[in-house]
């Protein structure tokens, strides 16, 4: 799970170089990783290892600094967009169609106001999910088929609206390296990339789930 990916602002939980991002995924390929959408993982039969890169909000830096270097690598990856973000600079609609269209960026749907589900009555919740679907859906002009919980934050209920909505996945925050199976697909757990940590804490966060020894 990444977000910002611009070279201007420092390192953080936010904010992810991208020369750092490079390196991360030069080591990926040198282990041979499989990369994927996060709709192929319903269908893909691991026959080796396999990981799926994550961005959440819409960061503009998505398409002016990570693009190029997923088109370099010809590594797919997963934006999840919010409709009204506030406080940052966003992806534009021809920046999401551009990459839309080369086959490498799929887009899944992150609520329209990047709201706490937890926090709003299930109508409100409801809205949230369906709309930003539809907004996205409305750019790329295919089903969006993947949803992320603002903060990470839901309950049990979301996850049905989720699904009631037509998403056949959702994503989490939480911090695990599980399986794939049909008990999770609106559950799915991330692995959190801080832009800060090492080449060892890296190592550590995508073989044990965690980069503090």
């Amino acid at each position: 799970m990444y977000h910002n990916t611009s070279p201007d602002e420092p390192s953080s939980g936010m904010n992810i170089k991208p020369e750092t991002l490079k390196k991360q995924i030069k080591y990926l390929i040198s282990k041979n990783y499989a990369f994927l959408k996060i709709s192929q993982l319903p269908k893909f039969t691991p026959s080796k290892k396999h990981v799926v890169l994550t961005f959440d909000d819409g960061f503009a830096s998505n398409y002016t600094d990570l693009f190029p270097i997923l088109k370099k690598y010809n590594v797919p990856a997963t934006i999840y967009l919010t409709g009204n973000i506030k406080g940052i600079t966003t992806l534009s609609n021809d920046q999401i169609k551009e990459m839309h269209d080369s086959g490498l960026i799929e887009f899944g749907a992150h609520t329209m106001n990047h709201i706490n589900l937890t926090k709003v009555d299930d109508t409100n919740a409801t809205e949230e999910i369906v709309k930003s679907k539809q907004a996205v859906e409305s750019i790329t002009g295919v089903p969006c088929l993947s949803f992320a919980y603002p903060y990470g934050r839901y309950e049990q209920r979301h996850m049905k609206m989720a699904e009631n909505a037509g998403f056949s996945t959702a994503v989490t925050t939480k911090k695990q390296i599980v399986a794939f199976s049909d008990s999770n697909p609106f559950a799915l757990p991330r692995l959190s990339v801080n832009g800060v940590m090492d080449s060892t804490q890296f190592y550590l966060l995508i073989t044990r789930g965690r980069f503090k020894l």
